[in-house]
């Protein structure tokens, strides 16, 4: 029996396969494996081999954390297919975490996180006592409000661009995806949590065939 809490996180929202194990504050290992398909078949025997790495078992586990998006639907659906079920089975909580918090993960002050939509897009968001926002989907142009000063630190994709904006700093991520979202869900596992949820801030790419049904026969 572990004295610290074992908490197993984990991502496929990206072109990835992520994991971390977290015990109390240690981190116990983290994996990143980059990949552009194949996450439905690698996540769990990735997991089980973090596990074993780390001389821990599936009931050793006082929480799951899971990477809830924004990113690829079909990655997302994935992760959280997989956290749902295992936390059923081993009956623990399952915490969702989105990649943009992850990404404002242990940065002090204001914080602006962003992540490529793809099409010129960004999903973006504010991070900040009493005029934070909640995750968005949008451009350089229609960005939402910002705390101004070399205080906000803007993290992700085109942090650049949207620093220029703000006046901001550009900063790097103070933990890898996984970790962060282990960290995440070890603080949030005490209190009540929903079960995680897909987070799609924008409508899927693949558009309803425009070829008439085929006409079934009696």
């Amino acid at each position: 029996m572990r004295p610290d809490p074992l908490i197993l996180a984990f991502d496929t929202s990206a072109a990835h396969c992520a994991a971390a194990l977290l015990c109390g504050n240690q981190l116990l290992g983290e994996v990143i494996e980059p990949m552009d398909k194949g996450q439905a078949e690698r996540l769990v025997p990735l997991l089980g081999e973090l596990l074993a790495t780390a001389g821990a078992e599936w009931r050793d586990l006082a929480a799951i954390g899971v990477g809830i998006g924004p990113g690829n639907f079909t990655g997302i659906r994935i992760s959280v297919a997989a956290a749902r079920g295992l936390a059923l089975a081993l009956e623990i909580p399952a915490i969702g975490v989105s990649a943009l918090e992850a990404l404002a993960a242990g940065t002090p002050g204001p914080v602006v996180t962003s992540l490529d939509a793809r099409q010129g897009r960004l999903y973006v968001q504010v991070f900040s006592d009493g005029d934070g926002t909640g995750p968005l989907l949008c451009d350089l142009e229609t960005l939402p409000s910002m705390p101004a000063g070399a205080a906000t630190s803007c993290i992700g994709h085109r942090a650049d661009e949207i620093a220029a904006i703000c006046g901001g700093t550009v900063a790097a991520p103070r933990k890898s995806l996984p970790a962060a979202i282990a960290r995440i869900a070890l603080g949030r596992r005490l209190g009540a949590q929903p079960r995680p949820a897909p987070l799609y801030l924008r409508p899927a790419d693949a558009a309803p065939s425009r070829d008439a049904a085929p006409r079934i026969l009696p």
